[in-house]
């Protein structure tokens, strides 16, 4: 079967460090096509490389207009990487595509359910790129909660700290609107995380803050307690990021299970290698490895897994370091390109992404209320 002919919206730092790596290796995906408004550079020979699609890929197609790129009936599916992207996933659906959308999705949960509706009338697949899923760190978390490794889960912190981040210099203004703040900027990973591995909530709590030295509602730091109901009433998830943390290697995960506990500092070393070689297939043996001394700690009273723990027979408990998974950031589109060849479900549903914007709406009026609100 031919690749899926693939065209990008968006030629920046998303598609260059966070798409193009993942997607090139995919033998099923072809690069077919670009939508870069930026006209082609008049010398070619002294155009410095990754600065326009045409210069770093020759072959593909390169279109400056919207109408004339969702015009273009060869490409099958679209990855929009803009900072907006509303318009441009409502033209690729109108136009019959699928489509795959940097997050935040959108920037309100009724948004979201306008889109996917029409996703749902077109019969196309609408995903949205929660690459953190496929984190080393997370993944790990998944596996030991998925085989029963720390039985049934009653609390789990999961944290997204970046300490002194560059692109909040720019933060200056007081007043809040949709999509702006940390709860969009990293909390979207990591409500996704919580969403993936736990399900909808019965209530939200937020805590929302501004520690870069300028009073404004606009969030910069944030907690997010979510309470479950039924089978998991006994469940506690809080999802914090601060932007003033002083570690040498920031907390990931603290999870705590009725038969054991995994401790996780250290992140996946995917983006900085993605970041350090733009443009370049993801295709090293030490890609996504983590460094062994940031594995996390895993203390269990099951016998998971005893090659990689020790047995204390003061706490009868094994402990232990446990090796971190390979990040996987290609398997993200490996299951878009099962996806469409109708191989696999995707993995990434669009409603669990409105779910995570529902969760940052609902964290801003539990802070502006002071209180606790139930889902809604």
């Amino acid at each position: 079967m031919a690749p899926i002919k693939v065209g990008i919206v968006g030629y920046g730092f998303s598609t260059k460090c966070f798409h193009l790596p993942f997607i090139l290796p995919n033998p099923e995906l072809e690069v077919y096509a670009f939508l870069q408004r930026a006209a082609p550079p008049s010398d070619p020979a002294q155009a410095p490389r990754w600065g326009h699609c045409t210069i770093d890929f020759p072959q593909a197609k390169h279109y400056r207009t919207t109408d004339d790129f969702y015009a273009d009936d060869q490409i099958e599916l679209v990855v929009i990487c803009t900072g907006s992207h509303e318009e441009f996933v409502e033209k690729a659906l109108l136009a019959g595509k699928h489509v795959v959308v940097e997050k935040p999705f959108v920037t309100t949960s009724v948004e979201a359910d306008r889109l996917i509706a029409l996703a749902k009338e077109k019969g196309v697949i609408l995903t949205v790129f929660h690459n953190r899923r496929f984190d080393s760190d997370f993944r790990t978390l998944h596996h030991l909660v998925s085989h029963g490794a720390l039985g049934e889960i009653l609390e789990a912190d999961i944290h997204f700290d970046y300490p002194d981040p560059s692109w909040i210099s720019g933060w200056t203004k007081k007043e809040y609107k949709h999509g702006e703040g940390m709860t969009f900027g990293l909390g979207t990973h990591t409500l996704d995380q919580a969403l993936y591995l736990f399900g909808r909530p019965a209530s939200v709590t937020g805590f929302l803050r501004s520690n870069r030295g300028v009073d404004s509602d606009v969030d910069d730091t944030f907690t997010i307690m979510l309470q479950y109901s039924g089978k998991q009433k006994n469940l506690l998830v809080t999802v914090k990021t601060a932007i003033v943390t002083h570690m040498k290697d920031q907390l990931r995960f603290l999870v705590r299970g009725n038969q054991g506990t995994y401790l996780k500092f250290g992140t996946c070393p995917q983006e900085s290698q993605a970041i350090a070689a733009p443009g370049q297939p993801a295709t090293s043996p030490e890609y996504g490895v983590e460094d062994e001394r940031i594995w996390g700690t895993l203390t269990t009273t099951a016998e998971f897994d005893a090659a990689s723990q020790q047995f204390d027979a003061e706490s009868k408990k094994y402990i232990g370091k446990y090796p971190s998974l390979r990040g996987w950031y290609r398997g993200y589109y490996e299951n878009v390109s099962a996806a469409v060849r109708g191989r696999e479900e995707i993995l990434v549903q669009p409603e669990t992404a409105r779910d995570g914007l529902r969760i940052i709406e609902l964290a801003r009026e539990s802070h502006e209320k002071g209180c606790t609100v139930a889902w809604s």
